[in-house]
């Protein structure tokens, strides 16, 4: 790669990005695989493989080399340092508010939404002879996103005291211990992101520039242990214990809370099902103590089609009633929502359910588009303040440049079927076009 990083930090880095948009990047040594050849193309996708939470891709190599790293004179070291920066613009027939439209929830506005920075090392997942390591750092989660990812007790006074549009959130802080145990040990520890789910918080991992009802509804992170083991090419299970759902454990709200998955993939691997009881405890009313119980089917039809679809079951007993239909009601927990309760009950069950699925083409190596549909019912309106049946779709197109700018467009109709469930409660419809660029470092 010496073509691309001669030159002093700033001549190397602009290098890269010059040889990156052109597509004329060396092409890096050739690397084993002990997984299953990936299914996908990344890019134009975020990820290759089907993915699982709460580990490294066991036996898939890491070759990614980043900008940074690589004006640095690094890119050939283990510990990795990057990021990205992601801003948007939407347009929206809500004046007021596109909740629960999550991640572009503020209309007609631009907005910066996050500035990342990680530090990590991944372990050596491909052999299978000696223990490894590794470990990741968030140096920099900052952004008006922060509000839809704080964990209760990691620097959470900045939304749940101050109420501040813009903050800083320590996204994902974990170690990876690597056994060579079946066809791999993974075990995590620290602060995670949920189990499973197909979209993050993370803006180059999702397919859309918006984020799906399902993914509305559902906690962000737990913290705990967690331990993957691959038994062969097609069977992963995991088991875990964790404080529970975006509390600390130093929370008073922590909760000793159960992980239990398995992930299938077909011997062909066109078929990938992910299925997880996740922070599963006693259930009762606590800071997102919801009891899930998830499952990711991803398809792939061809080189050129696939399909991705998650539905799960949430639900939390003996949530306060806020129904305003009870003497002296029990007041909520700062950062959480009530239930709208039938008359005269102070607390009461409180369910909901998620369907989402995604229909992707690629059009070529940069560029992707695609279809949403996606369907939310908060029963007692839990989760977003609404009891009510929401419903979206979404048309979205992708566009890469190289593999380090990427542009994403959404145009997205929202519908609440029972109540008003857009505009701070004004409208039954929400019509968004929005625009996301992501640069990459």
């Amino acid at each position: 790669m010496q073509d691309v990083i001669r030159g002093n930090f700033v001549q190397r880095l602009a290098r890269f990005y010059v040889a990156d948009w052109r597509g004329k990047l060396p092409a890096g040594p050739a690397t084993v695989r002990r997984a299953f050849d990936s299914p996908i193309d990344s890019p134009p996708y975020p990820a290759g493989d089907w993915l699982y939470g709460g580990s490294p891709t066991i036996g898939v190599p890491d070759t990614t080399v980043y900008p940074l790293m690589t004006a640095l004179k690094l890119q050939n070291s283990r510990t990795k340092v990057y990021g990205w920066a992601k801003g948007t613009y939407n347009q929206s027939t809500s004046h007021d508010n596109n909740y629960p439209l999550v991640f572009a929830s503020a209309p007609n506005t631009a907005r910066l939404h996050q500035v990342v920075t990680f530090i990590e090392r991944l372990p050596d997942t491909v052999q299978n002879k000696h223990f490894d390591w590794g470990y990741h750092v968030t140096a920099l989660y900052y952004g008006i996103d922060y509000r839809f990812t704080t964990t209760k007790g990691f620097l959470s006074g900045q939304l749940l005291v101050s109420n501040r549009t813009y903050g800083y959130d320590p996204l994902t802080e974990y170690v990876d211990l690597y056994f060579p145990v079946k066809d791999g040990l993974n075990i995590r520890v620290g602060r995670f992101l949920e189990l499973p789910g197909l979209d993050t918080p993370l803006a180059p991992a999702n397919y859309t520039m918006t984020r799906s009802l399902v993914y509305a509804a559902e906690p962000v992170t737990q913290t705990g242990v967690v331990a993957t083991l691959k038994l062969n090419k097609q069977w992963i299970v995991q088991l875990g214990l964790t404080a529970g759902h975006d509390v600390a454990p130093w929370s008073s709200d922590h909760k000793p809370s159960l992980i239990a998955c398995l992930n299938y993939s077909s011997a062909t691997n066109h078929d990938n099902i992910y299925a997880c009881a996740n922070g599963i405890n006693d259930g009762k009313y606590a800071y997102d103590n919801v009891q899930q119980y998830d499952v990711v089917w991803s398809h792939r039809f061809n080189a050129k089609w696939h399909i991705a679809s998650e539905g799960w079951v949430m639900y939390q007993r003996d949530v306060p009633n806020v129904s305003q239909n009870v003497e002296n009601p029990v007041p909520t927990e700062s950062g959480t929502l009530g239930a709208m309760c039938a008359p005269g009950q102070l607390r009461c069950f409180a369910p909901e359910y998620a369907l989402v699925s995604y229909l992707n083409r690629e059009i070529s190596p940069s560029l992707t588009v695609g279809f949403r549909a996606d369907l939310l019912n908060d029963k007692k309106g839990q989760r977003t303040g609404t009891a009510t049946k929401y419903t979206e779709t979404t048309l979205y197109m992708n566009r890469y440049f190289g593999s380090t700018f990427l542009v994403q467009t959404d145009l997205r109709f929202d519908h609440s079927w029972d109540k008003l469930g857009y505009n701070n409660g004004k409208a039954r419809n929400q019509l968004v076009g929005g625009i996301s660029l992501v640069y990459r470092y």
